[in-house]
């Protein structure tokens, strides 16, 4: 019987986070190595694409395919916006918008529900680049048009068994990696959560945190009742991200959020993948370039993977956070789809594909909680984060490494044109109306509020600004 390796994570003292927005597995790493037959380097095996995937479609079998280098179309796939909502999902997953019993996934409603998808979007007016049709939901990226994603991939450690927290869309899945619960919710409707966050219980522990938007104050803090009234200390933009790991003082635990607009780095389905691979690149850099780097833990994720088509039927061996009915009637008992998630450190090997034993609850979310409650002594938040696994045996080495994967590999660059741009974007909207619910007195100390009319991604942006600039300066006690 094989030695275990050494299982490193107490070497660790800074883990940050980069969570970025509804890709698929399939869809931004599928081929990653299918150059050497879905093998790494170091041998173990890599669930991704044969190329012989398919789904069916209005004129037969729809087959999954590379996304073209170089064309003005390429980072703006699938070309619109999918269904990522429970429904959707159902409907992606067990070609129904309600799940069978029991719940087996074929994964081959993705092109027919991308159909439907762009027949009302067409109707409502939204954006949708030119020429999509509904077989494009089975492009997938390559390392050839992915190069920083793919080579922190091959770089250091790949996920391809970690999946969404649940079969939804953001809010509820960005909530379970706060609070390790999206009590019972399952859409965007409620877009703020009354669970204890993690961060909370590292402030009990004395550990430190810190929350970074990208261009903005980071939406989490408006999104969770213990955060609001945070200290404005624990939050900041990029820059402050970057400040703090070039002069060493990092947070023990960091998330990071991209930009939220039409015209950020999120990679939300349509906007620009390339700024996204900017994102991860400048992240990656601003923490090798630390004096803290060699106790450093980066995981790159996605919240979920918003339509885009994945091949691995979800677990069913999910445990329940809590005791709350989920809407709709679900149970939490099943994931949603896999997304893309990496480990980098200079303590993990190069090659490795991480995964948990065949039988074990499957890497999600909750891992990052359960990551950081078990370096740290927090208690749990929910049953679900106490059963997740972490991620600390993909740590073995026990000296840091000092080769850089990402030496010569510069971010792309899109050829196309946002079809997008300027529109606020779904995440925007939430923002704006969290904001909006500020208690920001008037002239006469009166809160009461009516958010404006905001028709443009700027005007959204500058709503967001003030008003949070005017709920601080009414916090600030009377000089």
């Amino acid at each position: 019987m094989a030695t275990p390796k050494a299982n490193r994570l107490s070497a660790i003292n800074h883990i940050v986070v980069l969570m970025l927005e509804n890709r698929s597995f399939d869809h931004m790493l599928g081929y990653l190595y299918a150059d050497t037959g879905n093998v790494s380097p170091t041998g173990q095996p890599f669930e991704g694409l044969t190329g012989k995937e398919s789904n069916p479609g209005a004129s037969g079998a729809v087959t999954v395919f590379p996304i073209a280098q170089g064309t003005t179309s390429t980072y703006f796939m699938p070309g619109a916006d999918p269904g990522e909502g429970y429904s959707a999902t159902n409907a992606q997953l067990f070609g129904s918008s309600t799940a069978p019993t029991p719940p087996v996934a074929g994964n081959n409603g993705f092109v027919s529900n991308f159909a439907a998808t762009l027949a009302w979007e067409a109707q409502q007016k939204r954006s949708i680049l030119a020429g999509t049709v509904a077989s494009d939901i089975m492009g997938m990226h390559t390392p050839q048009t992915l190069p920083v994603l793919s080579a922190l991939a091959r770089g250091f450690a790949v996920c391809d068994h970690w999946f969404g927290s649940a079969p939804t869309e953001t809010l509820p899945n960005r909530a379970f990696t706060q609070t390790g619960t999206s009590q019972g919710h399952m859409d965007d409707a409620t877009k703020s959560f009354t669970a204890p966050t993690i961060y909370a219980s590292l402030s009990e522990k004395g550990v430190s945190w810190a929350v970074y938007g990208y261009n903005a104050e980071p939406l989490t803090r408006v999104s969770y009742s213990d955060l609001v009234n945070a200290p404005d200390a624990n939050f900041g933009k990029f820059a402050d991200f970057q400040a703090a790991a070039a002069h060493g003082t990092l947070a023990s635990y960091v998330f990071l959020e991209p930009s939220w607009g039409s015209s950020g780095n999120s990679q939300h389905p349509n906007y620009d993948v390339s700024l996204g691979e900017q994102l991860i690149h400048d992240v990656y850099t601003a923490l090798r370039s630390s004096p803290l780097w060699n106790q450093t833990l980066l995981i790159v994720t996605y919240d979920e993977h918003g339509g885009c088509y994945d091949h691995v039927p979800p677990p069913t061996n999910a445990v329940p956070p809590d005791a709350t009915a989920g809407e709709y009637g679900f149970d939490f008992k099943r994931f949603g789809p896999r997304v893309p998630t990496l480990l980098i450190s200079p303590l993990i090997a190069a090659g490795t594909v991480f995964r948990v034993p065949a039988g074990s609850m499957a890497l999600d979310h909750t891992s990052i909680l359960r990551t950081v409650e078990t370096r740290w002594g927090v208690a749990a938040l929910t049953a679900r984060d106490a059963a997740a696994p972490d991620v600390g045996d993909a740590l073995t080495l026990a000296t840091p490494r000092t080769d850089d994967p990402l030496a010569g590999v510069m971010p792309p660059t899109s050829k196309g044109k946002n079809p997008a741009a300027g529109e606020p974007s779904h995440l925007q909207q939430v923002y704006a109306e969290l904001v909006s619910r500020l208690p920001v007195p008037d002239a006469q100390g009166n809160t009461g509020h009516v958010m404006p009319v905001l028709k443009t991604e700027a005007e959204v942006d500058r709503y967001i600004d003030e008003r949070l600039a005017a709920w601080k300066a009414s916090r600030l006690p009377a000089s």
